[in-house]
């Protein structure tokens, strides 16, 4: 299990997607960003991780980072971990695939997701080792897969999922499925229990984290060339929402830092 961060009341709390943000989108590394990780164990700014992945996955991810995480929000939002309890949320996963089970043949069909894959074709599809592609079949709360069809048809599955109270949302690569819950939602929960009034920093590449990224004091949009994109946010024009420059971990690397600095002189002049 991850361990808690010390609490020394930070004024900054940093909330990041994962695949194509601080991971690389082809190789999962998250080498490139480093120095900033680094900067924030030394300053004990809390890193919490939101990404569409499971516990299991997140968790071995977190023992790894040199900045350890102080939340883990998974399966985009449906669950939340923090060190040393048990998650919070209650698996929704059986009752996800009774829905996908439900719907016109002609839908289900062009439906691919990682239960219909196994740990073995989840492990071709995504490039993940097997045991890494064995914690990502560990599905809680979500059902990310791919469409096979055309705009049309997709649109139309989305509506038909909808009926049942089951929300679609595009990743960077997959087309997540869950009950309600998003990042947003989670993020303000996770922030007033680590640090009330602190500034929010979100990092995402995809449309999964627009709400995220419009709900935080300072959002960044993540290049990811490979990925869905995000058009232009409102935020943008008020520097409210930026967009880095260097795709994936790099430009997590440098817009991180930048925050950082920012705030660092902001206190020095008041």
């Amino acid at each position: 299990m991850f361990k808690e961060t010390e609490n020394l009341r930070p004024d900054l709390i940093v909330f990041t997607d994962l695949d194509g943000t601080l991971l690389d989108h082809h190789d999962y590394s998250f080498s490139a960003a480093q120095q900033a990780l680094e900067t924030l164990s030394a300053r004990n700014l809390p890193l919490v991780l939101a990404s569409s992945k499971t516990a299991a996955e997140m968790q071995e991810l977190a023992e790894q980072l040199p900045c350890r995480p102080a939340a883990l929000m998974v399966e985009n939002g449906a669950g939340v971990v923090w060190p040393g309890e048990a998650p919070e949320g209650e698996s929704r996963h059986a009752a996800l695939l009774e829905v996908l089970a439900s719907l016109p043949a002609e839908l289900r069909a062009l439906y691919e997701g990682f239960t219909d894959w196994g740990p073995e074709g989840v492990a071709q599809e995504t490039g993940l080792p097997l045991p890494q592609a064995r914690l990502a079949a560990q599905r809680a709360f979500s059902e990310p897969g791919l469409w096979r069809g055309d705009e049309a048809g997709r649109e139309a599955f989305i509506a038909a999922l909808a009926k049942h109270g089951v929300t679609a949302r595009q990743g960077g690569r997959y087309l997540t499925l869950s009950f309600g819950a998003d990042k947003a939602d989670r993020m303000h929960q996770i922030a007033a229990r680590l640090a009330p009034g602190a500034h929010v920093l979100a990092l995402g590449d995809a449309p999964n984290d627009i709400g995220m990224l419009e709900a935080a004091d300072t959002g960044v949009i993540v290049t990811n060339p490979d990925g869905a994109g995000i058009a232009t946010l409102a935020g943008e024009s008020t520097g409210q929402i930026r967009r880095t420059r260097a795709p994936g971990p790099r430009g997590w690397n440098e817009a991180v830092l930048q925050t950082i600095e920012e705030m660092t002189s902001a206190a020095r002049r008041s």
